[in-house]
């Protein structure tokens, strides 16, 4: 876990599902008070335990903290939380880390500011027992200067990564990166119905499995080769072509639907590259499908 801060000043976590509640007793674990506020007081009674102070109502929680950090479903539970409070907002900082879009997110900087407060987005990118690792890092975006005032503080949920004044950019970059996650399982999880659909023990497969997600990184190269593809948009090889992994998509729609499962996930997959291949990638390596996702043309 990073190194206590010099300077513990109080912090206010409102949101106390497993995220909260992990970045809550991080913080304390570092020497900082913390007040606390949720909407089921009952989910802050191992933290109070610990020596963390429950606010009465969520203008309280603000008032406490010189941050005050959001852990909550989206934002739209942060206005439900704190549109009856907007008098605590002036000259509070906000850091929400709750997941919404980009644009979501920037009216709700605009909306802090409109009430005196300061405003930075983030996006946690580990579950919530990782949150204070050396794993952990956290996606951040809005005003630098409010950035670098807090950076210690939040230095210890993980390490930060600030990504510019835009407070959008830490949402995209976030939700980006939860596109390649999510897909990631619920491929996973289609793989593993289309054995059991067989008959075959899950369990015989599911290692083989996660050896395949494992070993991803040196099957497509280094990421540099892969950026600088996507970046000239051009994509030389011989191996992996499109045509090759869009024969296999086929194949896969096909053993899907033969075993009985759900085909709406590999079926989006053999989209990609029916459309590419339309587009003339067929002998281009599996990457120039950025071309059809991206939809736009040169």
């Amino acid at each position: 876990m990073p190194g206590m801060t010099s300077d513990p000043a109080p912090v206010t976590v409102i949101g106390l599902g497993p995220m909260g509640r992990a970045m809550a007793a991080t913080l304390m674990a570092a020497g900082h008070p913390v007040t606390v506020w949720n909407r089921t007081p009952g989910r802050a009674a191992d933290l109070v335990a610990a020596g963390a102070a429950l606010a009465p109502t969520p203008a309280d929680a603000v008032a406490a903290g010189r941050l005050t950090i959001l852990s909550l479903t989206d934002y739209r539970a942060m206005h439900d939380i704190l549109d009856a409070s907007t008098g605590a907002l002036a000259g509070a900082t906000l850091v929400n880390l709750s997941s919404d879009t980009p644009d979501v997110t920037r009216e709700a900087a605009a909306w802090a500011a409109g009430h005196g407060a300061r405003f930075l987005s983030g996006g946690v990118m580990v579950p919530a027992p990782m949150v204070g690792t050396a794993a952990a890092y956290v996606y951040y975006s809005g005003p630098e200067r409010v950035f670098r005032d807090h950076e210690p503080v939040l230095g210890l949920l993980g390490a930060p990564r600030y990504l510019g004044e835009d407070p959008g950019q830490s949402q995209l970059w976030y939700q980006a990166q939860l596109a390649v996650f999510l897909t990631a399982l619920s491929g996973l999880l289609q793989g593993a119905a289309m054995v059991s659909g067989s008959g075959a023990p899950v369990g015989r497969f599911l290692p083989d499995a996660l050896d395949t997600l494992a070993a991803i990184p040196a099957m497509i190269g280094s990421g540099e080769d892969l950026a600088g593809e996507l970046d000239t948009r051009a994509y030389p090889g011989e191996l992996s072509t499109v045509s090759m992994m869009g024969a296999t998509a086929e194949h896969i729609v096909a053993t899907s639907g033969s075993t009985g499962v759900d085909t709406e996930l590999p079926r989006a997959v053999r989209s990609h590259y029916e459309r590419a291949i339309t587009a003339g990638h067929g002998k281009d390596n599996w990457a120039a499908l950025y071309e059809v996702i991206r939809r736009d043309r040169r």
